[in-house]
């Protein structure tokens, strides 16, 4: 009976929001691919450095700058959020995961006083903004410069990264996530590495932040809530759908990055489609993202475990 009172074409009109959204969220999620798959290094600071990232921008724009430069600083302001979280691991030697939540609950007050409120609004009619959901919304030829920009900016963030982890100090950063005890014992300051990684993650995750404040005109004290959840979602699910496609190429890392990407799309597809079934009432959507995440997770440890019986079976 409810599937008869669906409407397939609100469907299709959610979609390009979903996928705006999901283009958008694909930035963080790199910044959270990072530190989770290259460093394995389990930050929460996202949760805050998104926020502070879309503050800073939001202030700035209101301030007179340039929509454009408030991104470089709602990365710059990302970069010392990670440096914070990455010098109370290294220098004081607190555990990564409770480092990156004390810089968390420090962030909330901090993005407070950026904005002086709880919430601050841009709006594109007063302001030239770089991405705004009006743009969605507006004739085909907004849509598709929307969406070729967005889409072509994803592209050359992820030929950036894929250069820079190609570098020495790039190689270094993986050398140091995948073993830290090899990486000192060929020289490697695998402190400075550690600090420099986080920086580089919660850069593009307060980049994201700028990005999407723009986008929804406003940024809100409270709007990274939840974003690891997000971050891991994307990380997760492009791993799953795309790792056959990735594996053994010869730019499989810069492949790998952009399936976090499209797993951050096919995350906001699939909640929209969630919402639009009416399945689940709208407060129960993050623990929806905690259920997906923990089965994308759980994954490829099943396939594992089950692969050993059959094998041993046999």
């Amino acid at each position: 009976m409810i599937l008869l009172t669906l409407n397939p074409i609100s469907f299709f009109r959610a979609m390009p929001g979903a996928c705006a959204q999901g283009l958008l969220w694909g930035i963080m999620a790199l910044g959270v691919y990072i530190t989770f798959r290259l460093l394995d290094f389990a930050d929460l600071t996202v949760d805050g450095s998104l926020a502070t990232g879309a503050a800073v921008a939001v202030m700035l724009i209101r301030a007179g700058v340039n929509p454009w430069l408030s991104l470089l600083a709602a990365f710059v302001a990302g970069m010392l959020a990670g440096m914070v979280t990455g010098l109370l691991h290294t220098a004081l030697g607190i555990p990564g995961i409770l480092s990156s939540i004390l810089t968390q609950i420090s962030l909330y007050s901090i993005n407070l006083n950026i904005m002086g409120k709880s919430n601050q609004a841009v709006g594109v009619d007063k302001y030239k903004l770089v991405v705004s959901s009006r743009y969605i919304s507006g004739d085909s030829l907004t849509q598709i410069m929307f969406y070729g920009g967005t889409i072509l900016g994803c592209i050359v963030l992820v030929g950036v990264l894929y250069c820079y982890f190609g570098t020495e100090q790039g190689q270094a950063i993986r050398a140091t996530g995948c073993n830290m005890s090899m990486a000192k014992a060929q020289g490697i300051n695998t402190n400075f590495h550690t600090v420099l990684a986080l920086m580089i993650s919660n850069g593009l995750v307060g980049l994201c932040g700028g990005l999407y404040a723009q986008y929804q005109g406003a940024a809100d004290v409270n709007m990274g809530r939840g974003a690891i959840v997000i971050g891991l979602a994307a990380v997760i699910i492009g791993e799953v759908l795309f790792g056959k496609f990735c594996a053994g190429r010869k730019m499989a890392f810069a492949f790998t990055m952009i399936s976090v990407i499209v797993g951050a799309v096919v995350y906001y597809v699939v909640m929209a489609f969630v919402t639009w079934l009416k399945i689940l009432p709208s407060e129960d959507t993050k623990l929806f993202s905690a259920v997906v995440v923990a089965v994308f997770l759980s994954i490829p440890y099943l396939k594992e475990k089950y692969s050993k019986k059959g094998a041993a079976k046999s």
